[in-house]
């Protein structure tokens, strides 16, 4: 490596911390927008490509967050990317000045990037095939627009290059579970092809920095499926609340799919009662997540009692003897994570819900948990639809307008019809019946709308009554029963 590399570097180095604090802010998945100006340290840059433009891997803190990652490209000069990619620039007398950037947002470095699974392993940084796996080189990497919490690049229709923001310590639990269902081979799924990751002798030691899997060929994600068909079904509404619209029998075929894929995985990774101890340990994780969400969020005190009342309901259960089986799960299971192929649905992004530990995320949890899930991204579907008909956010839709609670109940049925189909799907694909464990479902639906509820109060706001409407509705059902 030459002098001028080395100060090229060196020089990037010094000014790197500083440039993402002024950049970071602005990124869909930082986590830390609202906590002010983040105080960043870079822990480890590697030049992984050289040449002009040069890429780099940067892993970094940022306070009390972190471990961060980006993929930095380094130009003499403009960058051909987007000005909101643009990290900064930097100069030097007498030197060129250098422009660095998001490098997911150029063809050509992310080209090079792939190309890289070929070469002999040295340093820190590793690309790493997985046997038997081949890579598309030579195709252009174009990075979704989607808003994630990671970043996905595009190899035409043959590979996905998803770019770990969260670096994963050790192993990626997404690399576990897709090469479980790979090995099961009765349910369709992203194959693994390949991961990069730093060594343990590296300054950060072992984290996942990133995967590549097989691309998914698809007529598209459930999310649009379902909030296409429930616009469809409120717009064509005339004065009846009875559901309509044409998603039943693809929530049905969902339900199928997600029971084959928790068979799948409960083949190959194992199943079991929870134990005494990790019983305590699951209740007393519930709890503490309800309240952390009622002190976040105030609007949700009036329901508070409610809440509390429901997970003392789980807790007499599990305690008393009912303590559910557990394995393996996908973790963040909603309708953005699943897409309709010629061979049915297929689910993706097993990484697991980003707020998570990866230790919480490699935890076994009861299947049921990945249902509750799913039947609150019915809800929203339908009220998100709601919201496009209506042309207006919840906050801000007027509680006496006639038109609009005839169509929120409108909305209210539909998410129900698909609820119920989703879980007939479910017990039919050899799952446990969601309808045979109500306290179970509902304890998990509660703790993934309290969530949502933080979520949203956070950021953005006008959302937080769909959440808060499915709280009422739970803690409602609670006060009925008893």
């Amino acid at each position: 490596m030459s002098v001028l590399v080395d100060t090229e570097l060196e020089r990037v180095r010094a000014a790197l911390d500083g440039l993402l604090e002024a950049w970071l802010p602005g990124r869909r998945w930082f986590a830390g927008k609202d906590t002010g100006t983040p105080a960043v340290t870079t822990r480890l840059l590697e030049r992984v490509l050289p040449g002009d433009p040069a890429l780099l891997v940067a892993v970094f803190d940022t306070g009390a967050d972190g471990p961060y990652q980006a993929l930095i490209g380094m130009r003499r000069g403009p960058a051909p990317v987007p000005s909101e990619a643009v990290i900064g620039r930097t100069t030097a007398p007498g030197g060129p000045a250098l422009t660095l950037y998001e490098a997911t947002q150029e063809p050509e470095l992310m080209t090079r990037l792939l190309e890289r699974f070929g070469a002999d392993e040295q340093g820190p940084v590793r690309f790493e095939r997985l046997p038997g796996s081949e890579l598309p080189f030579g195709v252009p990497g174009v990075a979704s627009t989607a808003e994630q919490s990671n970043t996905s690049v595009a190899f035409a229709d043959r590979a996905m290059f998803k770019v770990l923001r969260r670096p994963v310590p050790g192993t990626s639990p997404e690399l576990e579970l897709l090469g479980a269902l790979q090995r099961a081979g009765s349910v369709p799924s992203a194959a693994p092809l390949a991961q990069v990751r730093t060594t343990g002798e590296s300054p950060v030691g072992a984290f996942t920095l990133g995967i590549v899997q097989e691309f998914v060929r698809s007529r598209g994600d459930g999310w649009a499926a379902a909030t296409g068909q429930a616009r469809a079904c409120l717009a064509a509404g005339r004065g009846t609340e009875a559901p309509l619209g044409g998603f039943a029998e693809e929530s049905y075929a969902l339900g199928l799919a997600t029971a084959r894929v928790h068979t799948a995985l409960a083949e190959q990774l194992g199943s079991r009662p929870l134990t005494g101890p990790e019983s305590a340990a699951l209740l007393d994780l519930l709890g503490e997540r309800l309240a952390e969400g009622l002190r976040s969020v105030p609007q949700l005190s009036p329901y508070a009692a409610g809440l509390w009342e429901l997970h003392e309901e789980l807790r007499t259960s599990v305690l008393g003897g009912r303590a559910p089986l557990v394995q393996r799960i996908h973790g963040d299971l909603h309708l953005g994570q699943v897409l309709r192929t010629e061979q049915g649905w297929v689910l993706i992004d097993f990484e697991g819900e980003p707020g998570h530990s990866p230790q919480e995320r490699r935890r076994p949890q009861p299947a049921l948990r990945d249902v509750a899930a799913m039947l609150r991204s019915f809800d929203y579907a339908a009220h998100h639809a709601l919201t496009e008909v209506l042309d207006r956010p919840p906050a801000e839709t007027p509680p006496d307008d006639p038109h609009a609670a005839r169509l929120a109940r409108r909305a209210t049925a539909w998410a129900v019809h698909n609820r119920q189909a989703y879980c007939a799907g479910y017990a039919a694909g050899g799952g446990q019946d969601p309808r045979r464990d109500p306290l179970l479902v509902r304890s998990f639906e509660a703790d993934k709308a309290v969530y949502e509820a933080v979520y949203e109060a956070h950021n953005r706001p006008e959302w937080l009554p769909i959440p808060l409407l499915a709280v009422r509705r739970l803690t409602e059902e609670i006060q009925q029963q008893n």
